[in-house]
């Protein structure tokens, strides 16, 4: 995993990205969507006593790049790079919410067992441990309509988590 020093390294490549695809403005009000985002995150990082995190224009635009190559076929294949810790969400048909993605996120708190650290029963718990992974400290989201109607809402960390053998807490 990339260090927060990196980041700086990765200001370029975004800039070109988006310079290079097609960045659409959000689905929905800009300001209410964001706000769903970092509310979800920061009262699950609360929960467990970790710092809040802060919007982050550059991720929000790297998750819509990357979520608009998904468009086509809509599937919940993660970004190539791992610069960034990522969770996807996927639901059918339009009416899917920042607040809906963050949730079902959240809920798989269910699984985690903070003791072991480990996911419970074969149950994923990847995309609660990286929303409150204690070094995260910038997110930023964005959520697409794919060409068959469905929803896909990403959501990009830094510093990424997830780190094998580490507690996210």
């Amino acid at each position: 995993m990339a260090s927060p020093s990196t980041f700086s390294y990765y200001i370029p490549l975004l800039a070109f990205l988006l310079a290079f695809f097609n960045t659409a403005s959000s689905v929905g009000n800009r300001t209410e969507i964001i706000e769903q985002f970092i509310n979800g995150h920061n009262i699950a990082r609360k929960a467990v006593g970790v710092p809040p995190v802060g919007w982050e224009p550059m991720l929000a635009r790297y998750a819509r790049v990357y979520s608009n190559e998904r468009r086509g076929d809509c599937n919940l294949v993660h970004s190539p790079g791992y610069a960034f810790g990522e969770n996807i969400f996927w639901g059918q048909g339009r009416r899917w919410s920042a607040k809906d993605a963050v949730d079902a996120w959240v809920a798989e708190r269910k699984f985690y067992d903070h003791g072991n650290n480990t996911c419970s029963g074969g149950e994923d718990c990847s995309h609660y441990t990286q929303m409150v992974w204690r070094t995260t400290e910038r997110v930023g989201c964005a959520k697409i309509i794919c060409d068959s109607g469905d929803t896909i809402i990403a959501c990009e960390y830094y510093p990424p988590g997830n780190y094998v053998g580490a507690r996210p807490y």
